[in-house]
């Protein structure tokens, strides 16, 4: 696998078309503090890390009805074309309704927390 956080974000989007109460996947890093933000700003009921010899990572998806919480996803920084801003371009997503996340020299956090500590970083995604 090339790219962690595509492959989190579509696992996570297939997951919710299909209705699917847990969605389970390879562990890592930057997926576990993604998935941690999504838990934070109440995207992901709960956040869940089975050990072993290779740790698997399971997120348990929040549903509105039957609607997901989630209503979308979109990946911006790719590993053939990365995106840097800095902490005055920093994007509000859908006039603040959404999540950006930026990885920053202090770690992953969203983009309002990246402005409160005036860091710019990697613009990894957008999820509302």
């Amino acid at each position: 696998m090339h790219d962690p956080i595509s492959d989190l974000l579509t696992r996570i989007r297939n997951a919710g078309m299909a209705r699917h109460a847990k969605v389970t996947m390879p562990y890592s890093k930057l997926k576990a503090s993604v998935a941690q933000i999504l838990h934070q700003e109440g995207y992901v009921a709960e956040v869940g890390v089975e050990g072993g010899p290779k740790k698997a990572l399971t997120l348990a998806l929040k549903y509105d009805g039957r609607r997901p919480v989630i209503a979308g996803l979109r990946q911006i920084s790719t590993p053939g074309l990365r995106r840097y801003v800095r902490s005055t371009e920093i994007p509000r997503v859908l006039g603040g309704m959404g999540v950006a996340i930026v990885s920053t020299s202090k770690g992953v956090m969203t983009g309002s927390e990246a402005k409160k500590q005036n860091l710019g970083g990697e613009l990894v995604c957008y999820i509302w």
